[in-house]
């Protein structure tokens, strides 16, 4: 498409940002695509500061009951080690991440339900506070769960939950996931609306560069997340994974170049549209560039997850293939890490729990 001259400039000025607006957005490259970079970094800059905050990332267990056709931990896959982290290791990574400032944990694992496995993740919550005085944030990123597993969670101590949509195209939505009445897009929607009712900080978020995907589809992603009114984002762009059924579509995939740009101008784009939102600069990012994770944070990102799963659990949670820094562990990333922030002009908001500014404006 066609790039009109200085459209950022107009855009910059408007209060409502329209589909159309947001599709010339995503499709900026060059000094058009510049522009709106310093449009964002200003933004971002003004409503959330030039702050970085840690949330210390542990893979909890690699075991999911879900089939995605994109997930490189699905159910269906054979060749792979499941595991699950004990109670003690999952204790000494959260205070790892005390000690060391982080201020935030998130516990990710595939999809599961059950009472022995929802009680489990209680407990561990109720001695993660225990150990670290209650000083830490704690984000979940668990899947789909009943109203009553959330609630108990909630008061567990979760006060964060992350949960994608992974688009926000019902149809597009259905291609990613087997139809089997198990992967409902309104059962997504539904426990989205269940994590807003009780009051977490909900973050969701979307895979970008996908096989049948359109400017106009992530126009709408971006959309979806303003009129749901998000507190967090984490989104990235997809990486296919060769064991699993979407790799089939490798052939119509935008180039490895392409989705990371497209991500850039998804991250810069969203803090254009929703300037006070907490967002990721995820690792998948990494993944496509050295530098992937700083170049986000200069357009717009304001949280990073290190990770802090141990180093023998790592290679069996590839959810894509060439997932960075599996091999290195936590404490080998920290001086590393830190340079890579500050290169970026930003300063590491160590002991500080970053909630979101959206989502304290709400309260």
């Amino acid at each position: 498409m066609n790039i009109e001259l200085n459209r950022i400039a107009l855009i910059k000025n408007k209060e409502e940002l329209t589909s159309e607006d947001l599709v010339y957005m995503l499709s900026a490259r060059g000094p058009q695509q510049k522009e709106l970079f310093e449009l964002s970094a200003a933004i971002k800059e003004k409503f959330v500061g030039n702050i970085v905050y840690y949330r210390g990332l542990i893979e909890f267990s690699n075991r999911c009951q879900k089939n995605c056709l994109y997930c490189g931990v699905r159910a269906g896959m054979k060749d792979i080690n499941r595991y699950q982290m004990t109670d003690d290791e999952v204790l000494e990574a959260a205070i790892f991440a005390y000690e060391h400032r982080y201020g935030n944990l998130v516990i990710q694992a595939g999809e599961r339900s059950g009472k022995q496995y929802t009680a489990k993740i209680s407990s561990l919550m109720k001695k993660i506070h225990q150990k670290t005085n209650s000083q830490m944030r704690i984000t979940l990123s668990l899947g789909e769960q009943s109203e009553d597993t959330y609630l108990n969670w909630r008061e567990s101590g979760a006060d964060r939950y992350l949960l994608r949509i992974e688009s926000s195209s019902e149809e597009l939505y259905s291609k990613l996931h087997p139809q089997d009445g198990k992967h409902l897009y309104s059962r997504r929607m539904e426990a989205l609306e269940t994590l807003k009712k009780l009051n977490y900080q909900v973050g969701s978020g979307v895979m970008i560069g996908l096989p049948f995907q359109t400017l106009e589809h992530l126009a709408g992603d971006l959309l979806f997340f303003r009129s749901f009114d998000i507190d967090m984002n984490g989104m990235g762009p997809y990486i296919e994974h060769e064991d699993t059924p979407l790799y089939r579509f490798r052939d119509i995939l935008p180039s490895r170049d392409d989705r990371f740009n497209l991500s850039l101008n998804m991250v810069a784009s969203l803090r254009i549209l929703m300037k006070d939102v907490n967002i990721a600069a995820t690792t998948a990012m990494q993944t496509l560039d050295p530098r992937g994770r700083e170049k986000a944070i200069s357009v717009g990102a304001n949280v990073i997850m290190p990770n802090i799963t141990p180093v023998r659990y790592r290679k069996d949670y590839l959810l894509y293939e060439d997932k960075p820094c599996i091999d290195e562990e936590a404490s080998e990333c920290l001086g590393c890490l830190e340079r890579r922030i500050r290169s970026t002009g930003n300063e590491i908001g160590y002991d500080k729990w970053g909630d979101s500014a959206h989502y304290q404006k709400k309260q």
